[in-house]
């Protein structure tokens, strides 16, 4: 009797703690397009032969139909729908004469339901050269806007977060005045507990409102990091708040001042990433050598323009950079989030002259242009990000002058693989030599 009330409370104590339930993972339907090039990676004039295959339980569905598009991306010249697949695949085979990515998207419908695939081919990517012309006064424009913020005192605030705080990093809210008195700028800072010097790192935020938790990890490492915002508002507070503000008065706030460089929403976010460092500097344990800049998609945006604005920087991670090349649809190439002139027509192109010359302040290329020898960056994206075209990313990086790497992990959308991720960070801690 009593081995067996033994055995019961043992069963009772594991199912409290193993899960009661299986997980959703994944789909039983995939459809995968497959390039010829292991590396998907093309000479222009070549053929890059793709195959699709749309499968259920691992296998090759039958009498299956399917839409696809194909051609360059974002401008796709091939367009079917309906055709069915007797077997569940097909080939299809594309070609660029110029340097250019080639996408072919295949949606199967099953079920009443959509399954996508995807894959986008590089031709001479090495050759792609953005369409962004450099305003004479961009460098000067930019200096000036520091140097008028820099009036204004940075009057800090520091609030401990004791319980974010581990037993290696003391974490906080911090804000600073940015681009003039009142107007602030939040972040998270993370500091290593032991006294001394270290080299530190300025994470930018990708685009839309929401709080902050700080990159607790890397400051464990031995580094000092600080997590912005770029809204002018705490970052500590409950998501609804975000999700409201974002909702409302910062809805498409990308948008906000096209039509004036001055009143561009990004001029104070691009400041407010100087006057972080600033606050860095005269705040922090900082060392006085290693100072990195990183983020993705509209974070790749604000590392190229800390980075090209800021001789502080002597290191910088561009991940899908947003913000690249606006211009490029004005000539029928895809062009970068939030693709300001995608597919607007002539008239509205002239109505909106005022946005194009604006747009030219607030491009990334332009900022990859005053990049120096003196800084190192490293560059990846995915070759099927529909909303970053990797054509703008290669671009970027092939404007940059000063050492860099690039590091394309071509099935990816807009987001990153594991293995992406882990290469992001082991490249900050080896920039910082904490590696």
């Amino acid at each position: 009797m009593f081995s067996i009330r033994k055995v019961s409370f043992t069963l009772l104590a594991l199912l409290t703690v193993l899960p009661l339930y299986a997980q959703i993972r994944g789909n039983n339907i995939v459809v995968t397009v497959q390039p010829d090039h292991q590396d998907w990676t093309y000479q222009t004039g070549q053929k890059a032969l793709f195959t699709v295959n749309v499968l259920k339980s691992g296998t090759l569905l039958d009498n299956v139909a399917v839409d696809y598009e194909a051609g360059p991306e974002m401008y796709p010249d091939v367009k079917k729908e309906g055709v069915v697949l007797k077997n569940g695949t097909m080939t299809w085979t594309g070609t660029m004469k110029q340097a250019g990515f080639y996408r072919l998207k295949v949606v199967a419908h099953v079920g009443g339901k959509d399954y996508e695939g995807m894959c986008t081919a590089a031709f001479s990517p090495e050759k792609l050269q953005p369409t962004t012309v450099m305003p004479k006064d961009f460098a000067s424009f930019w200096a000036d806007a520091v140097k008028e913020a820099r009036k204004t005192d940075l009057n800090p605030t520091k609030r401990l977060l004791p319980e974010r705080c581990t037993k290696d990093v003391n974490v906080y809210e911090v804000s600073f005045q940015n681009i003039r008195e009142n107007w602030r700028t939040y972040g998270i800072l993370s500091v290593p507990v032991k006294e001394g010097k270290y080299p530190a790192l300025l994470r930018v935020p990708g685009a839309g409102v929401r709080p902050y938790g700080g990159d607790i990890w890397t400051a464990a490492q031995g580094a000092i990091t600080l997590e912005i915002g770029i809204h002018g508002i705490s970052v500590t507070m409950e998501q609804k708040v975000y999700d409201d503000v974002f909702n409302g008065a910062l809805m498409n706030y990308w948008e906000t001042g096209m039509d004036n460089r001055d009143k561009n929403y990004y001029k104070r976010v691009v400041v407010g990433c100087i006057r972080a460092l600033d606050y860095i500097e005269q705040y922090t344990p900082w060392n006085g050598k290693e100072l990195g800049v990183t983020g993705s998609s509209q974070g790749g945006f604000l590392s190229l323009a800390t980075a090209g604005i800021d001789r502080r920087i002597t290191f910088y991670g561009v991940v899908h950079g947003a913000l690249c090349d606006h211009t490029a649809s004005l000539k029928g190439v895809a062009c970068g989030w939030p693709h300001y002139f995608y597919q607007m027509n002539n008239e509205t192109i002239k109505m909106k002259n005022d946005w194009v010359e604006t747009s030219r302040y607030y491009d990334g290329v332009n900022f990859a242009r005053l990049i120096t020898d003196q800084q190192t960056g490293w560059f990846s994206f995915g070759y099927n990000d529909d909303v970053v075209p990797p054509t703008t990313a290669w671009a970027t990086y092939n404007t940059v002058k000063g050492p860099k790497q690039i590091s394309p992990y071509p099935l990816t959308k807009h987001f990153w693989y594991q293995e992406q991720w882990d290469e992001w960070e082991e490249w900050l801690l080896k920039q910082m030599r904490l590696r």
